[in-house]
């Protein structure tokens, strides 16, 4: 016959040596749940996904960041991109947060005009502030190449007509004609 005493006695002191364990394996897999993210996480995640989408032309997206007093500015500022201005690549370079509800992102840029195939680079500031969620509330550009952003280029054309050669043309009879028939 089976003695029930005994089992149950056998049973808490195999468990009764397992319980430490247990408590130690709980202990340690609780601090593995990751905390909610903080504001200033929050509004990195926000600013890198915005370029991302800007970066790719995904407007509708890159609309819905943009704080409503701001649109029609970010729009004129960006109504090129795609066309007459393509992005090469984008680079959120750093974040300087002023106060719990407001910050400035540095953004670089690598972009270029399709007639030209001449790569430039600007870096924009944008200024994003936590309204119920962070939106886009102005951006400029701090240093780079103008034209990024909207700005009127105007290009002016060497005096003297057509631009140098990069290699003068070279005849069979030398550079300037036919040469002279020799003694």
């Amino acid at each position: 016959m089976i003695d029930l005493a005994m089992m149950t006695g056998a049973s808490r002191r195999t468990f009764g040596g397992l319980a430490p364990l247990l408590a130690l394996v709980a202990a340690t897999a609780l601090p593995g749940c990751p905390a909610p993210p903080t504001a200033l996480a929050r509004a990195q995640q926000v600013a890198q996904e915005f370029n991302q989408d800007a970066r790719f032309g995904r407007a509708e997206l890159t609309m819905e960041h943009v704080a409503p007093s701001a649109r029609d500015d970010y729009a004129a500022h960006h109504h090129a991109w795609g066309t007459g201005v393509r992005i090469a690549d984008l680079e959120v370079e750093g974040m300087h947060a002023r106060g719990d509800h407001e910050l400035d992102v540095m953004v670089r840029v690598a972009w270029y005009r399709p007639e030209e195939q001449e790569l430039r680079t600007t870096t924009v500031q944008q200024t994003w502030r936590d309204e119920g969620g962070w939106q886009l509330t102005a951006e400029r550009r701090t240093e780079g190449d103008i034209g990024l952003l909207g700005e009127s280029v105007v290009y002016q054309t060497p005096a003297g007509g057509a631009p140098a050669r990069q290699f003068p043309t070279v005849h069979l009879g030398g550079v300037d004609g036919p040469a002279a028939p020799g003694p």
